[in-house]
């Protein structure tokens, strides 16, 4: 027997398992990268207990399955707060920032990747998507892979592009896009190069054309062709906001939904970002057929964008998780904090029942494994991943919430995660990060953002 990681005395276990478990003083056996054992912590089995290489006490902690980032843009951490872009709805917010983007090099690449998983893993964040659809100077999807596997995280990896650009019609600067037949090329040679399709897989790649008003007709039916010979996910943005909305009207004389069928991009091998414009038809379609959504509160209301109807499409039997978005969209990337968000826009919208605390949890775990096509995360049981995190509930910021603390983790102030174990290694320790040293690489970014924004500043006398 292999030396077993043990994480026991935690105040609530939240298992996410069947049947909801919560248990208290709960306990959980790690054996490489599975999970082998849970319950409470008087129930461990001595044998197991025995075999322990490591054991971990989670007093005062509550325990959970890591929570599952369905949708960022993580170079955006590099063009946070940008003055211009400030006080812009999505298309004007676009127009802005691509003049930056365009700028991009790929040790920026490579460095707000590394960012932005240390910001989403102290959150609890064990699994993130990345949408990274522009390649200037050099830059390839290759870049953000090598980096994220210095961070430890699960990550799937989506090959994002544009290929439309304004002088055709399209949203982007034509410096910004590329060929429909070079994107294919590069797509499958990603996937064969970096697409892990077993289980426990820490690596996946996506197909991700941009969105339909940055890339041909021609590009997504050829992508989600590409994508099921393959046997990888689709991902795009869709129905973000009401001028997405007029552009695939007039362009395509439909909705964005009724265009996602006609070009095979729905199914449960398809996710779509926002949906918050999705239509009753678009709704039950996606129902229907398994389509899942991305849904990112903190986007929506920052580019008010408006409120996407979560609670229709999961009584519809859509599957939903949560996505911070681009840190340029949202500015933070705390996955913790999107579920509280979610939460409070949903009753916003729809009242104080539209969404539990529990309900919002879940979202963050389960729906977004749902979503990203995987039954290996998402829920603490034997033979599942071993990605859980632990928060300590006994600061000021919970001080009352005793009675529950698993709906505290979602009422009250957002927390860092204490403990974060990943495939079965532990990467985040009483707060900090095991395997990176934080401080090197926030300078690293510091510096490479000034220049990023000093280059668009200054075009003709900056480097890019």
């Amino acid at each position: 027997m292999s030396q077993l990681l043990i994480l026991r005395h935690a105040e609530v276990l939240v298992t996410m398992d069947a049947a909801r478990r919560e248990i208290a003083d709960g306990a959980v056996v790690i054996d490489g990268p599975a999970i082998r054992w849970a319950g409470a912590s008087a129930d461990l089995p001595p044998k197991l207990l025995a075999a322990a290489g490591e054991v971990i006490d989670l007093h005062g902690h509550v325990l959970m399955p890591g929570l599952v980032n369905t949708h960022h843009h993580m170079y955006q951490s590099l063009t946070r707060v940008v003055p211009a872009a400030q006080d812009a709805e999505l298309f004007d917010w676009l127009t802005n920032l691509y003049l930056l983007w365009a700028r991009l090099t790929p040790e920026m690449i490579r460095v707000s990747t590394q960012t932005a998983m240390a910001e989403l893993m102290l959150s609890g964040c064990t699994t993130s998507s990345d949408h990274l659809y522009l390649f200037p100077n050099g830059s390839r999807l290759d870049d953000s892979i090598e980096a994220a596997s210095t961070m430890g995280m699960r990550f799937h990896a989506a090959r994002g592009s544009m290929s439309v650009g304004r002088s055709a019609g399209g949203l982007p600067p034509d410096e910004v896009v590329e060929d429909d037949a070079s994107i294919l090329r590069d797509s499958e040679r990603l996937i064969d190069r970096w697409h892990n399709p077993g289980r426990f897989a820490m690596q996946r790649v996506v197909l991700a054309p941009c969105s339909p008003f940055s890339v041909s007709r021609e590009l997504m039916r050829d992508s989600a062709v590409l994508a099921r010979e393959k046997g990888v996910s689709l991902h795009t943005h869709l129905a973000e906001n009401d001028k997405d909305i007029a552009y695939s009207r007039e362009k395509f004389g439909m909705t964005p939904a009724e265009y996602a069928q006609e070009l095979g991009w729905v199914g449960p091998d398809v996710w779509h970002a926002h949906c918050v414009k999705l239509d009753e038809a678009g709704i039950a379609l996606f129902g229907r057929t398994g389509t899942g959504v991305a849904h990112c509160p903190c986007s929506n209301m920052r580019l008010a964008s408006g409120i996407a109807p979560i609670g229709a499409m999961r009584r519809a039997g859509v599957p939903v998780g949560l996505g911070v978005d681009g840190s340029a969209s949202n500015d933070g990337a705390h996955m913790l904090g999107e579920a509280r968000q979610a939460m409070l826009l949903a009753r916003v919208g729809h009242g104080p029942a539209a969404m539990t605390a529990r309900e919002a949890l879940e979202i963050a775990t389960l729906g977004g494994a749902k979503v990203l096509g995987r039954d290996d995360i998402g829920a603490i049981a034997p033979n599942m991943a071993a990605d859980l995190v632990a928060f300590d509930l006994r600061g000021v910021g919970h001080a009352g919430a005793w009675h529950d603390p698993v709906a505290a983790l979602v009422f009250c102030q957002p927390a860092s995660v204490s403990l974060s174990v990943i495939n079965g290694r532990v990467r985040v320790k009483g707060g900090e990060l095991v395997d990176v040293e934080l401080a090197p690489l926030l300078q690293d970014h510091r510096r490479l953002a000034r220049t990023l924004f000093e280059a668009a500043r200054h075009p003709h006398t900056a480097g890019a």
